[in-house]
């Protein structure tokens, strides 16, 4: 079972191999409910069981053998009044929603209350520490002067948005960047909200690896980019080993969260030593592959139609 949006590149490339190996697949969004997705099920002393159906195909909810969950649309009744629109969508959530986090016998990849979990940025650093991983100098506070001290001592620092939301400029999609900032621009507006600020790592290279189940492949990333995810086009890539250390906390950190997927960040210094930046549970990774040659497509696949954790 696939539940992603309808514009999901990456997930388009496991289906095909995917359907290739005549691996029965069932497709859809949480926006399709209740228009294009109709579901009736019932608990018994084995759990759930019952059936989904889509416009193209049927499945029997016990049968389910992983579920690969992706950044769905979400779910939306704009037929209706804004209030019932409200009650509607909560019943969604905790009914559909709820179903679907409860499959009997299902390998998540990943599973979405535990995605969230790890998508909150304190509670990923803490378990980066907790797992072994260097991580730079970091505050999380909304006092002007702690933010000041801070930045004044490890000068340069970065601002890091804690949560990523769409911004509207002039009705242009923007998001809110990761900036370099200064003691004399940190100002009574930092009291208005929280605030992650960490030292700047003096990197050399990026590595961006992913853990695919039991699988790891890590990238050297060459940029001139403080943040290499802004400027695509100008970087180099290459295939590297992942030392040992850096592996065993790998799994321990997926491991906390219930994770068998993620995509991970780190700077690396001139002396070689990987810090950790973050871990995303719903990262992009299929154009390493196109890059470098890495068989993460088929890792990918080979996980959801085996269905048993690794």
């Amino acid at each position: 079972m696939v539940v992603t949006n309808l514009d999901d590149a990456t997930t388009d490339l496991v289906l095909a191999e995917l359907h290739g190996r005549e691996v029965p697949v069932v497709r859809f969004d949480s926006g399709d409910f209740p228009a294009q997705l109709t579901f009736s099920a019932q608990i018994e002393r084995e759990g759930w069981s019952g059936t989904l159906t889509t416009p193209t195909r049927s499945l029997q909810l016990e049968h389910a053998r992983s579920l690969l969950y992706r950044r769905p649309s979400g779910f939306a009744f704009p037929h209706l009044e804004a209030q019932d629109a409200r009650f509607a969508v909560g019943q969604a959530r905790h009914g559909l929603g709820g179903l679907l986090t409860s499959l009997p016998d299902c390998l998540y990849v990943n599973h979405p209350n535990r995605i969230g979990d790890a998508e909150f940025k304190p509670a990923g650093l803490a378990a980066a520490v907790q797992s072994g991983f260097t991580i730079p100098p970091t505050l999380l506070t909304n006092e002007r002067d702690a933010a000041q001290r801070f930045a004044e001592r490890y000068a340069p620092v970065l601002y890091k948005p804690l949560n990523v939301p769409v911004y509207l400029r002039d009705g242009v999609s923007c998001t809110v960047s990761v900036e370099p900032v200064t003691a004399d621009q940190l100002d009574d507006s930092v009291a208005g909200t929280a605030h992650l600020f960490q030292a700047i790592v003096p990197k050399v290279a990026d590595i961006r690896t992913t853990v695919i189940g039991r699988k790891v492949f890590s990238v050297r990333i060459e940029s001139d980019a403080l943040d290499w995810r802004t400027t695509y086009g100008r970087h180099t890539y290459r295939a590297v080993s992942t030392p040992p250390d850096v592996t065993a906390s790998l799994f321990s950190y997926l491991e906390r969260f219930g994770l068998v997927f993620g995509a991970f960040d780190f700077a690396v210094t001139e002396e070689g030593n990987w810090t950790f930046l973050e871990c995303n549970p719903s990262g992009q990774w299929a154009w390493l592959e196109d890059e470098t040659g890495l068989p993460m497509i088929s890792a990918f696949a080979d996980l959801l139609e085996k269905g048993t954790r690794p």
